[in-house]
């Protein structure tokens, strides 16, 4: 009996072992701190804090409420492009005879409607443009050249329309008279400029600045 009363004096020595951190907790108390932990999460103040990223996604949404106003107030005035390029025909009878058209137009140009006063500024402007474009003839800038006389004439082609449609019944016969001189002879000067041949540019030109300074005159 000694041997087994000294081990039971050995292990009556030993201390007791703590619960480790680790142990599940029993279902109700698991239970029960999940439904805490719920409540302090509904009690959370979910205000949002003035950060960068909400800045910029403010003044984004700004931006785009702004614009959207700026496109309805400006559908109408002729001077927005809401929609495809239109396709404008000219009404009046200043196309070639023969081919029904004029071959120095360009087609994908976007003419805004600036009323009748403003296309008679835009002729004359667009006039003067071209009675300086003789400083390029001869300068090996025949692509230069071709393109804006299409381009310019383009625009002169369709504001004569314009104001032929809406002149008086006694200016309408002059008006039609200048601007087919005029696109007659810038036909011609066109062609000249293409196959690059400087005496045929050079008279036909010298024929064209006479009817745009007619159209200057008549468009003061």
């Amino acid at each position: 009996m000694a041997p087994t009363a000294n081990l039971n004096q050995i292990f009556s020595t030993f201390p007791a072992i703590p619960k480790l951190s680790g142990d599940k907790l029993p279902r109700t108390d698991v239970a029960a701190a999940t439904l805490a932990r719920n409540k302090t999460d509904e009690s959370v103040d979910y205000t949002l804090k003035p950060t960068r990223r909400l800045a910029l996604g403010i003044g984004t949404i700004g931006l785009f409420v702004n614009s959207n106003v700026a496109v309805s107030l400006a559908e109408d005035n002729g001077l927005w492009l809401t929609g495809p390029i239109p396709i404008p025909r000219a009404t009046n009878m200043i196309n070639n005879v023969e081919t029904g058209t004029r071959s120095f137009l360009k087609t994908g140009v976007y003419i805004a409607d600036i009323g009748t006063k403003g296309r008679q500024f835009r002729l004359k402007k667009y006039a003067f443009d071209l009675l300086a474009l003789g400083d390029l003839i001869g300068k090996d800038a025949w692509n230069y050249v071709r393109k804006y006389l299409r381009l310019k004439s383009t625009f002169m082609y369709f504001d004569f329309d314009k104001v032929i449609s809406a002149a008086t019944p006694d200016d309408k016969p002059p008006l039609l008279d200048l601007a087919n001189r005029l696109f007659n002879t810038v036909e011609k000067l066109e062609d000249a400029v293409k196959q690059k041949d400087l005496p045929q540019t050079e008279a036909l030109y010298k024929d064209t600045t006479v009817i745009l300074q007619e159209v200057m005159t008549r468009m003061a």
